[in-house]
């Protein structure tokens, strides 16, 4: 298996590092939110709304159970029934009465003498223990509580379903004389829970005693939906059932996830009043958050990758390119030149391809650093450098040996490579590089072709060979070691 470069290796780590980072701050603050999210729904969102949904009903059932106190304690009514209720139009029209000054939706009396259920149209019937319409009456009777909430459906106007504020009235000495009462039509309750179930997206309802819904912005589930036999809030309905002085949240397993509960007893109407709130719906906007957060963070760690491969190879690059080329000239250096003298020796090992090195010097150079200066000098070399490579073919190689001297190494045979070589002497010689003490530039080249087996110093020794007779012979001119 090929080893991983040491670049890919830090791409890798870098990317591991910064996704990794990421993904645990993500998560970390998606904990958090959830936490404090939490913590206040259950300690401040629900309780408030709770409050809110108690002071709302208790306003709206308020005025109905001191209307039926005053009736309990009218003393019209008490007159009328200690009479022996003789006249039927009389309690008739108090009945009507009250109903039309209030709005009301039922007001009635039943009596404890005649057992007759007097309403605001007159005569309704004669209640009976047998009767499932009228069991109300008599459970009402034996609790002995003075006022009681019941929620049932009022059979004189066909059935609607209605909370009844049922009141006992007794006679002077305490002798029971019957119930009286008003109905507050259920729908105006569902109505206000409705609202404050749209408002707050929460559930808010109100059981009795005995677990059973009385008030819900859904009226199917009045009088049906028992909290004792519900999944999930079975397992806490004890609890909230015995409450009384204190509030308290719960929280239960309910069949689409976990539900939050805020539960308390309203002692004015023997209920509880509960608020509910999905998790799931609760987390939602901060599941959309984690999601909106991981998706731009992998997007900024793949850009923040992305930018650093580009940097890591740019300065990669260079990096490379500093190891093997000349810093002034650009040329290549001698361990570029070393590594391609290999490469072009096992080519002519294995195709007997011919190859050939120039080796150049400038003559006169040295005079040019002295009298005007190394920053002249190394004008000088780049100009020269430039002309050799705009000269030799792409597969040649030109390479700075040294001080002034350069050496090409040319994919040529000897003849091939003299030729090469006599264009870049004419060309430097024609360039007319102008320097303060040297008005024609000119060099002295010395040619040798590679040998089989030859080293690179046995070859290089033979071409400085040849440039030293070019030197010899008046410099500007090329020669050759014909090995």
């Amino acid at each position: 298996m090929q080893k991983l470069s040491i670049k890919v290796r830090l791409i890798i780590a870098l990317s591991i590092i910064l996704l990794t980072a990421f993904m645990v701050l993500s998560v970390l603050n998606y904990q958090t939110s959830r936490k404090s999210m939490r913590e206040e729904i259950m300690t401040s969102s629900l309780p408030l709304i709770r409050e809110n949904i108690y002071s709302e009903i208790h306003s709206s059932l308020i005025e109905p159970i001191l209307v039926s106190t005053t009736m309990a304690n009218d003393a019209f009514l008490r007159a009328w029934a200690m009479r022996g209720e003789t006249d039927v139009d009389e309690v008739t029209r108090y009945l009507r009465d009250i109903r039309t000054r209030y709005g009301f939706f039922s007001v009635f009396f039943v009596s404890a003498h005649t057992h007759r259920y007097y309403h605001y149209q007159g005569i309704h019937k004669i209640v009976s223990p047998n009767n499932a319409h009228d069991v109300w009456y008599y459970d009402f009777l034996k609790s002995g509580s003075d006022y009681q909430l019941d929620v049932d459906t009022d059979e004189v106007t066909g059935g609607i379903l209605t909370i009844f504020i049922n009141h006992r009235i007794e006679d002077y000495e305490g002798n029971l004389l019957g119930v009286t009462g008003v109905g507050v039509k259920m729908d105006s309750v569902a109505r206000l829970l409705s609202d404050t179930q749209k408002k707050y997206q929460r559930r808010v309802y109100m059981v009795n005693r005995e677990g059973l819904v009385q008030a819900h912005s859904d009226i199917s589930l009045v009088n049906v939906f028992n909290i004792r036999e519900a999944q999930g809030i079975r397992d806490i309905a004890d609890q909230i059932l015995g409450l009384r002085n204190n509030a308290r949240n719960f929280e239960y397993e309910g069949p689409k996830g976990i539900v939050l509960l805020s539960a308390s007893y309203v002692p004015e109407l023997d209920w509880f009043v509960i608020v509910e709130q999905d998790e799931k719906t609760l987390l939602e906007a901060t599941e959309g958050n984690l999601t909106r957060t991981l998706v731009g963070g992998f997007a900024a760690t793949l850009l923040c990758i992305l930018v650093s491969m580009l940097a890591v190879n740019h300065f990669q690059s260079r990096l490379e390119r500093m190891t093997v080329t000349d810093e002034l000239t650009g040329v290549a250096n001698r361990r570029r030149f070393d590594e391609q003298f290999e490469m072009a020796k096992s080519r002519h090992q294995r195709g007997n391809n011919p190859f050939s090195l120039i080796l150049i010097d400038l003559d006169g150079f040295k005079k040019i650093n002295d009298k005007a200066g190394h920053l002249e000098g190394d004008r000088v070399l780049v100009e020269v450098a430039g002309l050799i490579r705009e000269q030799i073919r792409p597969a040649d190689l030109v390479a700075r040996w040294g001080g002034d001297e350069f050496i090409v190494m040319a994919e040529s045979g000897l003849k091939g490579a003299e030729d090469l070589a006599e264009r870049i002497r004419a060309a430097v010689e024609q360039s007319q590089i102008v320097c303060p003490t040297v008005c024609h530039l000119t060099t002295s080249m010395g040619v040798a072709e590679y040998l089989e087996g030859e080293s690179l110093d046995n070859l290089t020794s033979r071409a400085d060979e040849a440039l030293y007779r070019a030197k010899q012979n008046g410099r500007n001119k090329v020669e050759t070691h014909a090995g």
